[in-house]
């Protein structure tokens, strides 16, 4: 019996990896996070797979899940949004699983800052500009950031910001970046990225509270800053220049 632990990806069922929809289609149970699991994922399970939804079970009755399917020998399905990778919450469950010496896999999925970019149509690093992302969020209930993890400390980089779990506080983030990126800096409000209902809003660090004042939105949703996301014609890429040496070019 294994734990299969599965990015589901941001939303869009056809995001979801070929080796997700495999071991959906193979285990006998899936244990999925209800919340923020698209239902249309789920068809890719077996009719009798017995489906469980997490969102209203604590750590210890999620073990209790593993344990009733390993003595059934029957492979659970784990499946989480996005991709397990960043705020998953899986670190905890595998050393549950450790501790029974229940064996686990982890299948990726795709990122939702990936299919936000892919949304907007940007690349988020621009040579000379931007070549760094950093993902990060603000401290919350679930666990407070670490000290030297402070939104203003990555702000002197000038890298693109990616913050997850915050949009309840953009005006304190809108304040706080400023200072660093200036009011004219772009800013993106991803909202249920590649979801039927998908809602993007763009604006600068001036605009963007009237604008999300005028679109409600509370949850599910991913702040996007930096000068990547400006429309502004900025220095190519050495990479396809008539007057780069590739080393691979003959192969």
């Amino acid at each position: 019996m294994t734990v299969h632990f599965i990015g589901a990806g941001p939303g869009a069922v056809d995001l979801l990896t070929l080796r997700g929809k495999k071991l959906l289609e193979q285990c006998p149970v899936c244990l999925y996070a209800g919340s923020i699991i698209p239902k249309d994922i789920l068809k890719f399970c077996s009719s009798d797979t017995q489906l469980i939804n997490s969102a209203s079970l604590n750590l210890d009755q999620i073990e209790s899940e593993f344990i009733k399917a390993n003595q059934a020998r029957k492979d659970i399905a784990r499946l989480h949004s996005g991709d397990i990778s960043i705020y998953s919450a899986i670190t905890e469950q595998i050393r549950r699983l450790e501790k029974h010496a229940i064996p686990y896999t982890l299948t990726p999925g795709v990122p939702a800052f990936t299919a936000a970019a892919a949304a907007i149509k940007k690349e988020l690093t621009i040579p000379t500009v931007v070549q760094s992302i950093i993902l990060t969020r603000l401290s919350g209930r679930a666990s407070a950031m670490p000290e030297k993890e402070k939104l203003e400390i990555y702000a002197q980089t000038g890298a693109t910001l990616i913050i997850h779990l915050a949009i309840h506080r953009i005006e304190e983030i809108v304040q706080r970046l400023i200072p660093f990126y200036g009011k004219n800096c772009p800013i993106i409000i991803a909202a249920r990225v590649s979801w039927p209902n998908e809602k993007i809003i763009q604006g600068t660090l001036t605009t963007i509270l009237k604008q999300i004042n005028s679109n409600r939105i509370q949850r599910t949703a991913l702040i996007i800053v930096g000068p990547a996301l400006d429309n502004k014609i900025y220095m190519e890429s050495a990479l396809y220049n008539i007057n780069y040496q590739r080393r691979f070019k003959n192969l």
